[in-house]
């Protein structure tokens, strides 16, 4: 079950930078000028948990493997990107592929890297981002409603369409809008809709704290979530073993790398909760949406596992931990038997059991 999160901001803002750091790699170009990024570069990453780390130790597994989420590095949007200017079109298709958008701005003076604007005002920067999003979802609603003069939408969803092209012509947000409505504007590609994560990419001396440029967002955005990142100094982190990593970070007093806060955030935009599996041969998370009933959590495991799913057998993890197997907890009465009504929370270990 794979889930994106696109990286997307104004040219020279730290984007294949801050790819880098987070994938562990120098695939993606970063360099002074605008555009650098044309087609979008594209990580596989880990989600780091220490709730598996344990169990793969207690249950001596062979193998450990870690959920993933995907981060996908896109060009540089400016102002215009609507209407197609810099790589605008292109722009705007990528971030249609992803569930979730990290609204990178530059929060730092440096007078050796150019700015798109000429200037650093990231409050400016993420205003004309929303403007051209806005600009583009009015063009696919106008699109929409040119096919219910073709009789191929419903009343309902001609008045949705027009209500929501309302509000973004008058500069509001559609996330204020019933479900049902919601959920008919996702279903037409909006980009406005996509959750999102605001990362501000600061120097190394803001990490600590925070400067003018951070604490404006945070007024402009005061229910958005912001995250402080210095970008060139994860990507180098990201050359070095988890030790190094470690001892390098406790000499300089910070207790988490930006990018597993930013890994951990962008997990839980998405709505996502982690179910285990433990055993000799393997401990393995696995990514499922809030709210999945049992047999369709089987059936990210294997889909006959969802037809032929007759019961699962579950655990807490900190039952687990506790009494160190699940033989152990079934002994102290910490093993429940649940059926195909059942909704998987975070941090179940699950054990299914299927018809043959």
């Amino acid at each position: 079950m794979g889930f994106k999160c696109g990286i997307v901001g104004l040219p020279n803002v730290g984007k294949s930078t801050l790819f880098n750091a987070l994938t562990s790699t120098k695939n993606a170009e970063a360099a002074n000028f605008p555009f650098c990024t044309i087609d979008p570069n594209i990580g596989v990453v880990d989600v780091p948990d220490s709730r598996l780390d344990i169990l793969s130790k207690l249950s001596n597994s062979k193998k450990k493997i870690y959920t993933t989420i995907t981060f996908v590095d896109i060009a540089g949007l400016v102002k215009g990107a609507s209407k197609g200017e810099g790589l605008g079109n292109k722009f705007l298709s990528h971030i249609r592929e992803v569930d979730a958008i990290i609204h990178l701005v530059r929060c730092f003076e440096n007078e050796n890297i150019q700015h798109v604007n000429n200037k650093v005002n990231p409050v400016e920067d993420l205003k004309t981002i929303e403007t051209e999003i806005a600009l583009s979802d009015i063009e696919t609603i106008q699109k929409k409603l040119e096919k219910s003069k073709k009789k191929l939408l419903s009343q309902k969803e001609v008045d949705i369409l027009k209500k929501s092209l309302e509000a973004l012509n008058n500069g509001k947000e559609l996330s204020a809008f019933e479900n049902s409505s919601l959920k008919f504007l996702s279903q037409i590609g909006l980009l406005s809709l996509k959750p999102k994560i605001i990362v501000c990419n600061v120097d190394e001396e803001t990490l600590k704290g925070e400067n003018e440029h951070i604490i404006n967002i945070k007024k402009a955005y005061p229910k958005s979530k912001v995250i402080t990142i210095c970008a060139d100094f994860e990507d180098q982190l990201s050359s070095l073993t988890e030790d190094e990593k470690s001892k390098f970070m406790r000499e300089i007093g910070l207790e988490k790398m930006g990018i597993s806060k930013l890994i951990k955030e962008g997990y839980d935009l998405l709505g996502l909760v982690t179910f285990f599996t433990s055993g000799q041969e393997e401990s393995r998370a696995w990514t499922v949406k809030k709210k999945t009933l049992a047999p369709k959590a089987a059936g990210v495991i294997h889909s006959d596992f969802e037809k032929n799913f007759i019961k699962a057998e579950a655990i807490d993890t900190a039952d687990f931990i506790k009494f160190g197997s699940a033989e152990k907890c079934k002994e102290n009465g910490k093993l429940r038997i649940e059926g195909k009504d059942y909704i998987v929370k975070d941090g179940d270990v699950l054990f299914f059991r299927v018809n043959p």
